[in-house]
């Protein structure tokens, strides 16, 4: 059965406050887990949140400043120390090669799990399975950074009253759903493309086209929003989004649901975050994410909607 959730470590920027620990993010997707920036503190959160480790199949880091990579050093340590017996990817900025090497051997332990490292060159396609893609985008950040977005293969809704009228019924279905043509009868002439849904995941980083491509047409969008619009000119002077930026990103790029995060602790009121980004046109779901929040991925869109 297919289960997409988004399970929120932490959220807050730079340094942890008493309510927001360091970065963390993991993305459930039909039994793949992507823990992306493991932020300080990671692997308590993920205790609290009820992640196990098992659950994870890829590590994707978007940049080494310390709030989304510190805890890669104990996420790593207990891969092993559970003896997690499948295969983790860590995807990573490849300028940061020296980084990653010493978080994953920053203390003595014993090293059992199969860590691949695929660190990210540039932009382009990281992995392209049967069931999703996944891509890095270069953003705009002091240090080198890249987002990511994962997509699911697009697939085919079947229509039965086409079927009944082509006589195609029972088993038959299946096999024409494999093999594109059965009997003379094209799969597209009794059915319709069902989109694959689409994430995407964006930290730090100024407005750029990595951010509006990673964006593009997303179902569900995780995007920084560190500051809001009043300080626009430090937002750009350190490579960061604000709210009202990150809301002109979903709603010019046609996101369905809209995950604001990384927030300075020099705000406390976090529904200033939400409103900005209203005021900047997204009309679809929003949430302004709190720690060991859960945020289900909404059901695809029905076939020939238009309708976020």
């Amino acid at each position: 059965m297919s289960h997409r959730e988004l399970v929120v470590l932490g959220t807050a920027s730079q340094v942890p406050t008493r309510h927001r620990n360091h970065n963390g993010y993991v993305l459930l997707w039909d039994g793949e887990g992507l823990l992306f920036d493991p932020g300080e503190g990671t692997q308590r959160q993920m205790v609290r949140a009820g992640v196990a480790a098992s659950d994870l199949t890829r590590l994707c880091v978007t940049h080494f400043h310390g709030d989304h990579s510190l805890g890669l050093a104990g996420v790593i340590q207990r891969l092993s120390l559970d003896r997690v017996p499948h295969q983790v990817t860590a995807h990573y900025p490849a300028s940061g090669q020296r980084f990653f090497e010493r978080l994953r051997y920053a203390t003595a332990y014993r090293e059992a799990v199969r860590l691949r490292e695929e660190p990210v060159h540039t932009s382009g396609v990281l992995h392209e399975g049967p069931r999703f893609t996944l891509v890095a985008r270069e953003l705009s950040h002091p240090v080198q950074a890249f987002g990511y977005q994962l997509t699911e293969p697009d697939g085919h809704t079947m229509l039965p009253e086409r079927l009944a009228e082509r006589g195609v019924s029972g088993p038959d279905v299946g096999l024409l759903q494999r093999r594109g043509e059965l009997r003379g009868v094209r799969l597209e002439e009794v059915s319709e493309v069902r989109r694959g849904q689409r994430f995407a995941f964006v930290m730090d980083t100024r407005l750029c086209d990595g951010v509006f491509a990673l964006a593009e047409r997303c179902d569900l969008l995780v995007i920084e929003s560190t500051f809001v619009d009043e300080d626009a000119d430090l937002a750009r002077e350190f490579g960061h989004l604000t709210a009202g930026q990150a809301g002109r990103v979903a709603a010019e790029s046609g996101v369905r649901q809209l995950v604001l995060t990384h927030f300075s602790q020099r705000y406390q009121d976090p529904s200033v975050f939400a409103r900005q980004a209203r005021e900047a046109g997204f009309a679809g779901e929003l949430t302004v994410a709190e720690d060991l929040a859960r945020v289900p991925v909404r059901k695809r869109r029905a076939a020939g909607s238009t309708a976020r």
